[in-house]
């Protein structure tokens, strides 16, 4: 007895697939509305009409400052590049002694060594301001 319910089942997700295929952009997408370009002009219109207090309080305690001093903890410079921002996390090594043995098929002996060896596999770096007693942005 052939199980017609397979057919069914595929002809069904078939149909919902082209389905899907038969919508046009301006029925998927409405073309009447307002552009991105007059969204961010009435955005930032609604922020300068604000109270410039309230505005500050919500941007937190950065303080505000002209010329160059605006940016400083913000730019790359020589001495904030990576190894300062993204410290790398502690990643011990590990030494192991491998006691003589014999290897291989034919028995070969091995003499005793000891290899080292990082305990995670990949170099992990921190967030800035992640390590202890460290600002973000700060050496």
């Amino acid at each position: 007895m052939k199980q017609p319910l397979i057919p069914i089942a595929v002809l069904g997700l078939i149909s919902l697939v082209l389905a899907g295929c038969a919508g046009t952009k301006d029925s998927v997408l409405p073309q009447d509305g307002p552009s991105m370009k007059t969204i961010y002009e009435g955005h930032i219109e609604a922020v300068n009409a604000r109270d410039p207090q309230v505005v500050r309080g919500e941007l937190g305690k950065r303080p505000i400052a002209t010329g160059d001093a605006a940016l400083e903890g913000y730019t790359r410079e020589a001495f904030n590049e990576i190894d300062v921002l993204f410290p790398r996390l502690p990643n011990p090594t590990l030494v192991m002694y491998v006691f003589p043995h014999l290897a291989g098929e034919t028995g070969a002996p091995v003499p005793g060594y000891a290899t080292a060896f990082p305990m995670y596999e990949q170099v992990e770096y921190a967030l800035p301001g992640e390590v202890p007693g460290q600002a973000a942005g700060k050496p």
